[in-house]
Protein backbone atom coordinates (compact mmCIF):
# COMPACT_ATOMS: atom_id res chain seq x y z
CA UNK A 1 0.00 0.00 0.00
CA UNK A 2 1.42 3.87 -0.40
CA UNK A 3 2.58 5.22 2.54
CA UNK A 4 0.79 8.06 4.36
CA UNK A 5 2.53 10.64 2.91
CA UNK A 6 2.91 10.48 -1.01
CA UNK A 7 3.78 11.83 -4.16
CA UNK A 8 0.88 12.06 -7.02
CA UNK A 9 1.49 14.31 -10.32
CA UNK A 10 4.91 15.00 -9.05
CA UNK A 11 4.13 16.80 -5.89
CA UNK A 12 4.43 15.75 -2.40
CA UNK A 13 1.19 15.88 -0.35
CA UNK A 14 0.40 15.31 3.58
CA UNK A 15 -3.23 13.24 3.66
CA UNK A 16 -3.30 15.54 7.69
CA UNK A 17 -1.69 17.90 9.45
CA UNK A 18 0.33 15.75 12.34
CA UNK A 19 3.60 16.50 14.50
CA UNK A 20 6.76 15.74 13.82
CA UNK A 21 6.81 13.82 16.53
CA UNK A 22 4.33 11.47 14.89
CA UNK A 23 6.28 10.94 11.49
CA UNK A 24 6.73 7.25 11.00
CA UNK A 25 10.30 5.34 12.00
CA UNK A 26 12.13 4.42 8.75
CA UNK A 27 10.08 1.70 6.66
CA UNK A 28 12.57 -1.75 5.79
CA UNK A 29 11.16 -3.59 2.93
CA UNK A 30 13.72 -6.77 2.01
CA UNK A 31 13.20 -6.71 -1.68
CA UNK A 32 12.77 -10.64 -2.11
CA UNK A 33 12.58 -10.14 -5.95
CA UNK A 34 16.31 -9.14 -6.39
CA UNK A 35 19.19 -11.02 -6.42
CA UNK A 36 22.84 -10.09 -6.29
CA UNK A 37 26.28 -11.15 -8.21
CA UNK A 38 30.03 -10.32 -6.72
CA UNK A 39 32.04 -9.11 -9.95
CA UNK A 40 35.71 -9.21 -8.30
CA UNK A 41 39.15 -9.48 -9.40
CA UNK A 42 42.55 -7.77 -10.56
CA UNK A 43 40.64 -6.79 -13.61
CA UNK A 44 36.34 -6.17 -12.62
CA UNK A 45 36.74 -2.17 -12.78
CA UNK A 46 37.99 -2.02 -16.54
CA UNK A 47 35.90 -5.36 -17.09
CA UNK A 48 32.78 -3.10 -16.02
CA UNK A 49 33.80 0.38 -17.42
CA UNK A 50 34.00 -1.37 -20.62
CA UNK A 51 30.43 -3.27 -20.87
CA UNK A 52 27.92 -1.93 -19.01
CA UNK A 53 26.28 2.13 -19.39
CA UNK A 54 27.52 3.55 -16.13
CA UNK A 55 30.99 5.00 -14.97
CA UNK A 56 32.07 2.86 -12.55
CA UNK A 57 34.21 5.44 -10.77
CA UNK A 58 30.93 6.75 -9.70
CA UNK A 59 30.37 3.32 -8.02
CA UNK A 60 34.25 3.47 -6.52
CA UNK A 61 33.28 7.26 -5.42
CA UNK A 62 29.88 7.45 -4.41
CA UNK A 63 29.58 3.78 -3.14
CA UNK A 64 26.30 2.87 -5.89
CA UNK A 65 25.27 3.67 -9.70
CA UNK A 66 22.62 2.32 -11.21
CA UNK A 67 23.45 0.94 -14.68
CA UNK A 68 22.45 -1.54 -17.56
CA UNK A 69 24.04 -3.71 -19.96
CA UNK A 70 22.67 -3.38 -23.34
CA UNK A 71 22.38 -5.38 -26.84
CA UNK A 72 25.08 -4.55 -29.42
CA UNK A 73 21.84 -2.39 -30.69
CA UNK A 74 21.49 -0.50 -27.84
CA UNK A 75 18.56 -1.91 -25.97
CA UNK A 76 18.59 -2.83 -22.79
CA UNK A 77 18.85 -6.21 -21.94
CA UNK A 78 19.51 -6.30 -18.13
CA UNK A 79 19.55 -3.09 -15.65
CA UNK A 80 21.11 -2.84 -11.96
CA UNK A 81 22.35 -1.15 -9.16
CA UNK A 82 25.97 -1.12 -8.90
CA UNK A 83 27.93 -1.13 -5.32
CA UNK A 84 31.14 -1.00 -4.67
CA UNK A 85 32.13 -3.30 -1.96
CA UNK A 86 35.28 -4.93 -0.60
CA UNK A 87 37.71 -4.36 -3.60
CA UNK A 88 34.94 -5.38 -5.61
CA UNK A 89 31.41 -4.87 -6.77
CA UNK A 90 28.23 -6.14 -6.46
CA UNK A 91 25.26 -6.01 -8.73
CA UNK A 92 21.45 -5.86 -7.65
CA UNK A 93 19.56 -7.57 -10.25
CA UNK A 94 15.97 -8.66 -10.47
CA UNK A 95 16.37 -12.17 -9.25
CA UNK A 96 13.85 -13.47 -11.94
CA UNK A 97 16.78 -13.05 -15.06
CA UNK A 98 19.89 -13.26 -12.24
CA UNK A 99 21.39 -16.11 -13.53
CA UNK A 100 21.07 -15.04 -17.55
CA UNK A 101 22.71 -11.87 -16.53
CA UNK A 102 25.81 -14.22 -15.17
CA UNK A 103 25.70 -15.99 -17.92
CA UNK A 104 26.01 -13.00 -20.34
CA UNK A 105 28.84 -11.62 -18.10
CA UNK A 106 30.61 -15.00 -17.84
CA UNK A 107 30.16 -14.80 -22.06
CA UNK A 108 32.08 -11.31 -22.04
CA UNK A 109 34.72 -12.31 -19.72
CA UNK A 110 37.47 -14.21 -21.85
CA UNK A 111 40.77 -14.19 -20.92
CA UNK A 112 39.85 -11.10 -18.33
CA UNK A 113 40.82 -11.48 -14.02
CA UNK A 114 37.53 -11.29 -13.02
CA UNK A 115 35.75 -13.86 -10.45
CA UNK A 116 32.04 -13.65 -11.35
CA UNK A 117 29.77 -15.19 -8.45
CA UNK A 118 26.43 -15.33 -7.51
CA UNK A 119 25.57 -14.38 -4.00
CA UNK A 120 23.46 -16.95 -1.60
CA UNK A 121 20.06 -16.38 -0.19
CA UNK A 122 21.19 -15.52 3.13
CA UNK A 123 22.28 -12.05 2.07
CA UNK A 124 19.88 -10.00 1.29
CA UNK A 125 18.85 -6.69 -0.43
CA UNK A 126 17.04 -3.65 1.56
CA UNK A 127 15.18 -0.59 0.63
CA UNK A 128 14.88 1.71 3.84
CA UNK A 129 13.24 5.28 3.26
CA UNK A 130 11.49 7.49 5.64
CA UNK A 131 13.75 7.75 8.53
CA UNK A 132 17.36 6.42 9.65
CA UNK A 133 17.98 2.78 11.08
CA UNK A 134 20.80 1.16 12.11
CA UNK A 135 22.77 -1.46 9.19
CA UNK A 136 25.52 -2.83 11.71
CA UNK A 137 26.83 -5.47 9.77
CA UNK A 138 25.56 -4.57 6.51
CA UNK A 139 27.98 -4.72 3.75
CA UNK A 140 26.70 -2.01 1.51
CA UNK A 141 24.47 0.71 2.98
CA UNK A 142 24.21 4.01 0.55
CA UNK A 143 21.85 6.09 -0.67
CA UNK A 144 19.63 5.10 -3.67
CA UNK A 145 21.65 6.69 -6.12
CA UNK A 146 18.93 6.81 -8.89
CA UNK A 147 16.85 9.32 -6.48
CA UNK A 148 17.52 10.65 -3.22
CA UNK A 149 13.52 10.25 -2.34
CA UNK A 150 13.86 6.84 -2.52
CA UNK A 151 15.76 6.58 0.42
CA UNK A 152 19.01 3.71 1.01
CA UNK A 153 19.79 0.57 -0.26
CA UNK A 154 21.04 -2.01 2.18
CA UNK A 155 22.64 -5.34 1.29
CA UNK A 156 23.29 -7.33 4.25
CA UNK A 157 22.61 -10.99 5.91
CA UNK A 158 18.90 -11.82 6.19
CA UNK A 159 19.15 -11.80 10.27
CA UNK A 160 20.55 -7.68 9.79
CA UNK A 161 16.58 -6.69 10.29
CA UNK A 162 14.93 -9.44 11.95
CA UNK A 163 14.29 -7.75 15.33
CA UNK A 164 13.21 -4.87 13.47
CA UNK A 165 9.64 -3.50 14.07
CA UNK A 166 8.94 -1.32 10.92
CA UNK A 167 9.14 -4.02 8.58
CA UNK A 168 7.61 -2.95 5.23
CA UNK A 169 6.61 -4.88 2.37
CA UNK A 170 8.10 -5.59 -1.01
CA UNK A 171 4.34 -3.76 -1.95
CA UNK A 172 4.83 -0.92 0.34
CA UNK A 173 8.44 -0.65 -1.43
CA UNK A 174 7.15 -0.79 -5.30
CA UNK A 175 4.10 1.92 -4.41
CA UNK A 176 7.09 3.90 -2.79
CA UNK A 177 8.68 3.73 -6.39
CA UNK A 178 6.05 3.91 -8.40
CA UNK A 179 4.85 7.35 -7.03
CA UNK A 180 8.20 8.71 -7.77
CA UNK A 181 7.95 8.23 -10.58
CA UNK A 182 10.76 5.66 -11.28
CA UNK A 183 10.83 2.54 -13.94
CA UNK A 184 12.53 -0.57 -13.14
CA UNK A 185 13.05 -3.50 -15.69
CA UNK A 186 10.15 -6.28 -15.79
CA UNK A 187 8.12 -4.48 -13.72
CA UNK A 188 7.33 -1.93 -16.20
CA UNK A 189 9.50 -2.80 -19.08
CA UNK A 190 10.93 -5.91 -20.72
CA UNK A 191 14.84 -6.19 -21.46
CA UNK A 192 15.70 -6.68 -24.92
CA UNK A 193 12.52 -4.10 -25.62
CA UNK A 194 13.41 -0.49 -25.35
CA UNK A 195 16.90 1.91 -25.42
CA UNK A 196 17.90 3.53 -21.75
CA UNK A 197 16.71 6.85 -22.95
CA UNK A 198 13.27 5.43 -23.32
CA UNK A 199 13.39 3.87 -19.63
CA UNK A 200 14.89 7.37 -18.34
CA UNK A 201 18.53 5.78 -17.33
CA UNK A 202 20.31 8.99 -18.68
CA UNK A 203 17.63 10.86 -16.00
CA UNK A 204 18.70 9.03 -13.13
CA UNK A 205 22.54 8.76 -13.62
CA UNK A 206 22.65 5.28 -15.48
CA UNK A 207 24.06 6.47 -18.59
CA UNK A 208 27.79 7.84 -18.86
CA UNK A 209 28.50 10.11 -22.09
CA UNK A 210 31.71 10.99 -21.41
CA UNK A 211 33.29 8.01 -20.27
CA UNK A 212 34.42 5.98 -23.54
CA UNK A 213 32.95 2.72 -25.32
CA UNK A 214 30.35 0.58 -23.98
CA UNK A 215 28.25 -2.51 -25.59
CA UNK A 216 25.50 -0.37 -27.53
CA UNK A 217 27.28 2.76 -27.30
CA UNK A 218 27.31 4.12 -30.32
CA UNK A 219 23.66 4.05 -30.37
CA UNK A 220 22.95 5.55 -26.76
CA UNK A 221 25.38 8.52 -27.56
CA UNK A 222 23.84 9.10 -31.00
CA UNK A 223 19.74 8.91 -29.25
CA UNK A 224 21.78 11.28 -26.72
CA UNK A 225 23.63 14.27 -28.85
CA UNK A 226 20.74 14.80 -31.48
CA UNK A 227 17.94 14.82 -29.03
CA UNK A 228 15.55 12.23 -30.63
CA UNK A 229 14.38 10.14 -27.73
CA UNK A 230 10.22 10.71 -28.67
CA UNK A 231 9.36 7.93 -25.51
CA UNK A 232 9.51 8.37 -21.93
CA UNK A 233 8.18 6.95 -18.81
CA UNK A 234 5.93 9.42 -17.23
CA UNK A 235 3.69 9.12 -14.15
CA UNK A 236 -0.24 8.28 -14.85
CA UNK A 237 -2.84 9.15 -12.10
CA UNK A 238 -6.81 8.32 -12.10
CA UNK A 239 -9.72 7.88 -9.94
CA UNK A 240 -10.74 4.47 -11.04
CA UNK A 241 -8.08 1.23 -10.76
CA UNK A 242 -5.76 0.87 -13.23
CA UNK A 243 -5.66 -2.19 -15.74
CA UNK A 244 -2.74 -4.36 -16.06
CA UNK A 245 0.84 -4.27 -16.93
CA UNK A 246 1.07 -3.90 -21.00
CA UNK A 247 -2.42 -2.14 -21.69
CA UNK A 248 -2.19 0.32 -24.03
CA UNK A 249 -2.71 4.33 -23.85
CA UNK A 250 -5.37 5.78 -26.49
CA UNK A 251 -5.73 9.11 -27.33
CA UNK A 252 -8.66 9.32 -30.31
CA UNK A 253 -8.50 6.21 -30.55
CA UNK A 254 -4.93 5.34 -31.13
CA UNK A 255 -2.16 3.60 -29.05
CA UNK A 256 0.09 6.89 -27.47
CA UNK A 257 1.68 4.44 -24.56
CA UNK A 258 1.62 1.31 -22.79
CA UNK A 259 0.96 1.17 -19.19
CA UNK A 260 3.98 -0.10 -16.90
CA UNK A 261 3.44 -0.67 -12.97
CA UNK A 262 0.73 0.82 -10.65
CA UNK A 263 -0.41 0.93 -7.23
CA UNK A 264 -3.48 2.03 -4.95
CA UNK A 265 -4.69 3.76 -1.95
CA UNK A 266 -8.29 4.67 -0.89
CA UNK A 267 -9.46 5.49 -4.00
CA UNK A 268 -6.32 6.68 -5.76
CA UNK A 269 -4.63 5.24 -8.65
CA UNK A 270 -1.16 5.88 -9.29
CA UNK A 271 0.73 4.05 -12.15
CA UNK A 272 4.12 4.33 -14.83
CA UNK A 273 3.62 4.65 -18.45
CA UNK A 274 5.94 4.51 -21.28
CA UNK A 275 4.23 6.85 -23.76
CA UNK A 276 4.99 8.79 -26.97
CA UNK A 277 5.89 12.78 -25.58
CA UNK A 278 4.60 14.33 -29.02
CA UNK A 279 1.00 12.25 -29.05
CA UNK A 280 0.80 12.78 -25.18
CA UNK A 281 1.34 16.69 -25.58
CA UNK A 282 -0.71 17.03 -28.79
CA UNK A 283 -3.82 15.01 -26.89
CA UNK A 284 -3.58 17.46 -24.15
CA UNK A 285 -3.54 20.79 -26.08
CA UNK A 286 -6.59 19.21 -27.91
CA UNK A 287 -8.12 18.51 -24.28
CA UNK A 288 -8.57 14.80 -26.36
CA UNK A 289 -9.09 12.02 -22.97
CA UNK A 290 -6.28 9.47 -22.39
CA UNK A 291 -7.56 6.02 -21.60
CA UNK A 292 -6.27 3.58 -20.82
CA UNK A 293 -8.34 0.54 -21.55
CA UNK A 294 -11.52 2.01 -20.33
CA UNK A 295 -10.17 4.10 -17.31
CA UNK A 296 -9.40 7.97 -17.90
CA UNK A 297 -6.35 8.94 -17.10
CA UNK A 298 -4.08 12.31 -16.36
CA UNK A 299 -0.69 12.36 -17.33
CA UNK A 300 2.51 14.23 -15.95
CA UNK A 301 6.29 14.68 -16.05
CA UNK A 302 8.11 13.26 -12.78
CA UNK A 303 9.09 16.22 -11.16
CA UNK A 304 12.83 15.12 -11.06
CA UNK A 305 12.75 15.11 -14.98
CA UNK A 306 14.79 17.39 -16.80
CA UNK A 307 12.64 16.65 -19.86
CA UNK A 308 9.85 18.23 -21.02
CA UNK A 309 6.45 18.17 -23.38
CA UNK A 310 7.69 18.99 -26.82
CA UNK A 311 5.66 21.22 -29.21
CA UNK A 312 2.74 20.43 -30.65
CA UNK A 313 3.37 21.88 -33.98
CA UNK A 314 6.36 19.23 -33.90
CA UNK A 315 4.00 16.43 -33.18
CA UNK A 316 3.35 14.25 -36.26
Amino acid sequence: MLSQNTYFAGTYKRTHSIEETDLPAAKIAHLTDRALIRVAGDDAHTFLQNLVTADIDEADSKGAVLSALLTPQGKILFDFLMYGSDGGYLLDTPAETVADLLKRLTFYRLRAKVDLELLGEDTGVFAVWGGDIDAAGALVNVPDPRLAALGRRVVAPLSTFQNNNDHGSLEDYDSHRIVLGVPEGLKDFDYSDIFPHDADLDQLGGVSFSKGCYVGQEVVSRVHHRGTSRKRFVQVESSSSLPVKGTSILAGGKAVGELGSSAAENGRHAGLALVRLDKVAQAKDNGSPLLCGDVEIQVSLPEWASFSWPETSAAD
